[in-house]
């Protein structure tokens, strides 16, 4: 392997796993058992095939159009320069801030908690504060200190969290996983843009690329490999809560429904146990999207889309990481994020949407099947569908902070085209570069 390129398939897989299995297993479960019932099983089933087809078509940009900006690349490509792959951009960045803050203030409270401070919001944001602080320290090293760190958490955390399915497994009543109490179906599709958050993560994979010796071959296994791996996961540890708690008692401790599930087998010692795998896991989840977020920023500053700072050498990373890092921490202390959270959910898988119809003109580029991309597609209207129609009549102010988060990024993206007369320019790819 070429030590400057080292995020291999193995380091890759585990980046996008520790991104995917971070704040979203431990705070949405309960969250989709409030929708679904004890049938969310087939509700993550259902958004990991939805993230399986959005990554493979991803992946195949990805293979054609390694850069470090990912999403960023595959829009300028599919869309060539202008407002709308621009206004995009930015609302992918956006989106990934409040994203990360929310994981850093869901890390905040589970350590409050541990420590018996979870009424003091001081200590709350005092160690999300912390934990960003820690992980701009270690992408400070580079990528591959990055990979490392990542590899030791997530094997740690995977391991923690089989434990706890298995031993729920074990321990669970069958009746409460009947089919008998499942909802009407459309409950189960409702919960879809829940579910589909929690594997919102992969999209951290696509910003490997330039630090992968064979992008072609390494990426679009390491986002199979990962996104096959967190679906297995999420079934397993789906089956454990649902089997030994009932949908009131979930939907009660939604916040905390991992650990509660946990009481009936182990007791406190359990709680305590997967309330520190959910540290663990928060703190993966920012250590990835710190890396991913770095490189999104150095593409857009690169491209003229952001300013110069953002993509000056630090350390072995860049300086937009600390700019991002404040931005988070910002966040963290003036943010009521739970609302901004459903918000970042369905912009996320906007932009999404807009990759796969942006790859439809860019097949014959990456090779790609037609008919795989249009399913990617639709799967993903649909997740966005069922999302809206839920939240028209469960949370309608949800829908119009949507649109203000839209308009705010093209009136950002026009400002900024108009202010420095830049435009984000698509990336020559290298002659004879292909997906295989």
């Amino acid at each position: 392997m070429n030590p400057q390129k080292p995020m291999t398939t193995f380091a890759t897989s585990m980046l996008g796993i520790g991104s995917m299995i971070g704040a979203g297993i431990f705070a949405l479960m309960g969250e989709a058992g409030n929708i679904a019932g004890s049938a969310s099983w087939i509700a993550f089933l259902i958004a990991g095939a939805v993230a399986m087809l959005s990554g493979w078509s991803m992946a195949r940009l990805g293979a054609r159009y390694p850069a470090a900006g990912g999403i960023v690349e595959y829009l300028t490509q599919g869309f060539g320069p202008g407002l709308l792959a621009g206004s995009l951009s930015i609302l992918l960045y956006i989106s990934a801030m409040v994203a990360l803050a929310m994981v850093a203030k869901t890390f905040g409270s589970y350590a409050a908690a541990l420590l018996s401070t979870e009424g003091s919001s001081r200590w709350v944001n005092g160690l999300a504060d912390l934990v960003v602080i820690t992980f701009v320290m270690i992408n400070l090293e580079g990528a591959r200190q990055v990979a490392r760190s990542e590899g030791i958490i997530v094997v740690t955390k995977v391991v923690i969290l089989v434990a706890f399915a298995l031993a729920g497994l074990w321990f669970s009543r069958p009746e409460l996983l009947s089919p008998r109490h499942y909802p009407p179906a459309q409950q189960i599709l409702f919960s879809l843009a829940i579910t589909f958050f929690a594997y919102e993560g992969f999209r951290v994979i696509t910003n490997t690329a330039e630090d992968m010796p064979n992008p072609a071959k390494t990426l679009p296994r390491a986002m199979a490999l990962a996104i096959s791996l967190v679906t297995l996961l999420y079934l397993l540890v789906a089956f454990a809560v649902f089997g030994n708690l009932d949908v009131p008692a979930i939907i009660q401790a939604r916040d905390y429904a991992l650990a509660e599930a946990a009481r009936p087998a182990f007791g406190q010692a359990g709680f305590t146990i997967v309330a520190i795998a959910a540290l663990i896991s928060t703190a993966s989840s920012i250590n990835a999207n710190l890396y991913a977020v770095t490189n999104v920023t150095y593409q857009l500053a690169r491209d003229g889309e952001l300013p110069a700072a953002f993509g000056k050498p630090l350390g072995r990373s860049r300086e937009g990481l600390l700019i991002s890092a404040l931005l988070i921490m910002l966040g963290i202390h003036f943010l009521r994020l739970s609302e901004i959270a459903a918000v970042g959910s369905i912009t996320v898988l906007i932009v999404h949407l807009m990759v796969h119809i942006g790859h439809v003109r860019l097949r014959r580029e990456t090779g790609a099947s037609l008919g795989m991309i249009l399913l990617a597609i639709a799967a993903t209207l649909l997740t966005i569908g069922f999302a809206v129609f839920y939240l028209a009549e469960d949370s309608p102010h949800i829908i119009w902070l949507v649109g203000v988060a839209l308009t705010a990024a093209l009136v950002a993206e026009a400002l900024l085209q108009k202010l420095r007369g830049r435009v984000i320019l698509p990336r020559t790819p290298e002659p004879g570069r292909q997906a295989h």
